[in-house]
């Protein structure tokens, strides 16, 4: 069992739900990424979502978007990448970590180069917000061989076509995203993305996680009762901008993740 199946399983037993924060790699500084993701799994992290820096993120939203370019100016490449997640299994070999970005730069190495580098630095999944699922069985099969999870996206507007699709070839867990639009939108409705993520829970062989629009403790415990975790990702961004070392860093991450623990905890299980 991989890392993300083996994490789940424990949260389901448990009844828990899974709170997956999002970082930029890179951002607010090279040498924070290490120190940072170790703060958010003290904090009660269960997966941690690593940004790979991209110069046309097209699916985020301003804070995300700054974070990449920072990050980018600062030289942070995919190997960086790769030699932080690596540095990061030193001290921690259960955490998932599941690297979010786009497309080109996994196609610039090719897809079975790309996984068989990413699961020896120790990465468990990978979602690529424009690779579209008709276009993914190439991926797929190449992440497959090599036991990295492709994990897909499901949104408001998918189809129940669609859908059925995205369950079929789902792994690790299917990201659904609560609103049409980038993330960082302050427009979140729980009642209504709960109606449809009933829908898509119901029919997904994995577990589902909700994000775009979850800023704090509050709407994550009120996203989290229809769904298997919640993903915070420009708020926490946000509250890492500026950070003036990796210890100011850490602290910023585990102030801004603790509550959110501590509220999906007070609310299970759903």
């Amino acid at each position: 069992m991989n890392r993300i199946d083996a994490c789940f399983a424990q949260l389901k037993t448990a009844g828990r739900k899974a709170l997956v924060p999002f970082i930029t790699a890179g951002d607010p500084s090279l040498e924070a990424l290490v120190p940072v993701m170790h703060a958010l799994v003290e904090s009660g992290a269960d997966v941690i979502e690593l940004g790979v820096p991209f110069s046309d993120p097209m699916a985020d939203g301003p804070t995300i978007q700054r974070s990449s370019e920072r990050a980018l100016q600062r030289g942070a490449g995919l190997a960086y990448v790769f030699d932080g997640v690596r540095e990061f299994r030193q001290r921690d070999a259960d955490t998932p970590v599941v690297l979010m970005g786009y497309l080109n730069p996994v196609e610039i190495r090719g897809a079975e180069r790309f996984a068989r580098e990413a699961v020896a630095a120790g990465v468990d999944g990978v979602l690529l917000v424009d690779l579209p699922p008709e276009e993914a069985d190439e991926f797929r099969g190449a992440f497959s061989a090599h036991g990295l999870a492709l994990i897909l996206l499901a949104a408001p507007t998918t189809s129940d076509a669609r859908a059925a699709q995205l369950c079929a070839g789902a792994r690790g867990y299917l990201y659904y995203v609560s609103f049409a639009g980038v993330t960082g939108a302050d427009r979140l409705d729980a009642g209504a993305a709960g109606d449809r993520l009933r829908t898509i829970r119901a029919d997904s062989p994995v577990p589902v996680v909700v994000g775009f629009g979850i800023k704090d403790a509050a709407s994550a415990a009120a996203m989290a009762r229809e769904a298997d975790g919640v993903v915070v990702g420009s708020a926490l961004v946000a509250a890492l901008d500026g950070a003036g070392d990796p210890t100011e860093a850490a602290a910023r991450a585990r102030d801004f993740l603790a509550p959110l623990r501590t509220a999906l905890d007070a609310g299970r299980p759903g």
